[in-house]
């Protein structure tokens, strides 16, 4: 039986963990700087950037999600958006992602959000036949652009007002 919770401050290194172990699924480790320092200030400091829930069976964490609210302009209300949903591998099949996302839904529609979206990678096909399942729509005609680093600090200065 999986029971799903928000996490609590207490749950930031299992959080941690969840994101490294996502990231080795991407390959894309090394380009995890989360700290248990970090997620503490941005999830449950003073200004909270982000929401977790974490999914647990028989009381072991067995997967989590991370979701922020954004805004749309044209629905003129709240959307919510999921940044990483990771499932344990020994988990997975047994239902637990969908038992994330229905918990999101309902957060969403009780929070009166227009929308609940995110994004995956092209090159996870398991995922996507997943996301297809639970009749979730591509986007297709969206591109994600990206700045960061040393290229969002070159644009911050060459393009400020003063």
């Amino acid at each position: 039986m999986f029971e799903i919770r928000f996490a609590t401050v207490e749950d930031v290194p299992t959080v941690l963990r969840f994101v490294k172990s996502l990231a080795e699924h991407e390959l894309s480790l090394d380009s995890v700087s989360a700290t248990e320092q970090l997620l503490r200030a941005n999830l449950f400091g003073t200004r909270k950037s982000a929401e977790v829930i974490i999914a647990s069976f028989d009381g072991v964490p067995a997967g989590f999600a991370l979701f922020f609210h954004n805004f749309s302009t044209f629905l003129g209300k709240q959307g919510m958006y999921l940044e990483d949903l990771y499932v344990v591998p020994e988990m997975r099949g047994r239902g637990c992602g969908k038992k994330l996302l229905g918990w999101l839904a309902k957060l969403a529609i009780e929070r009166d959000c227009g929308r609940l979206e995110w994004g995956v990678v092209d090159w996870n096909p398991t995922a996507i036949e997943f996301y297809k399942s639970i009749r979730a729509r591509a986007m297709d005609e969206w591109t994600i652009y990206r700045v960061s680093g040393s290229d969002l600090r070159e644009l911050a200065t060459r393009n400020r007002l003063n």
